[in-house]
């Protein structure tokens, strides 16, 4: 038998309220190790944070971060509202993330109570498609352990070519993938 209305409510709850702590984990974490994070207090934005990347010749590049809950993947879409909201609110539009909404997905995942971040820039997501050939909407973990803690990626998130050429040495893309963001 299914599960009741009450329980699909406590599910929501739980999973809204795992959503915002693992949201804050990864600002914390990146924020221990960049100083300049903060929390984007905008209601309609697509993406969670940004990070101020200081780079070698001293000035300042601003990273857009979108947090994702990984358990068995790291989703890619944007736009639903989990829990109690999923219920109440219709009609809601959602999206895959992309290098106009932000740069880079970090997905935070639990070894053994340790927290682990995957860095999944938008550049990528625009690659990777479903076995059907639509827009992929996640990614295994397993497919993407190179990304793991991998913080140079995401410092060279925004660089298309870097991207892609990473991508095809892990073997995240085909070796001979020819880019579909030319």
């Amino acid at each position: 038998m299914g599960e009741s209305p009450k329980e699909k409510e406590a599910r929501g709850r739980q999973a809204s309220i795992e959503g915002f702590a693992n949201e804050k984990i990864i600002c914390g974490l990146l924020m221990k190790k960049y100083g300049n994070v903060s929390m984007v207090d905008l209601p309609l934005s697509s993406y969670d944070m940004t990070l101020v990347n200081k780079l070698k010749d001293g000035s300042e590049d601003i990273i857009r971060i979108q947090s994702k809950t990984a358990t068995k993947s790291v989703p890619f879409t944007g736009g639903g509202r989990g829990g109690v909201e999923r219920i109440q609110i219709s009609g809601i539009k959602t999206y895959v993330q992309s290098p106009k909404r932000s740069d880079c997905v970090v997905g935070i995942h639990f070894e053994d109570g340790e927290p682990v971040l995957y860095f999944v820039p938008t550049f990528l997501i625009a690659e990777l498609k479903s076995r059907k050939g639509e827009q992929a909407k996640s990614i295994s973990i397993n497919k993407i352990k190179p990304l793991k803690n991998n913080y140079e990626i995401l410092e060279k998130c925004k660089d298309r070519d870097f991207v892609i050429k990473k991508a095809k040495e892990y073997e995240i893309l085909p070796k001979f993938h020819n880019s579909v963001l030319l």
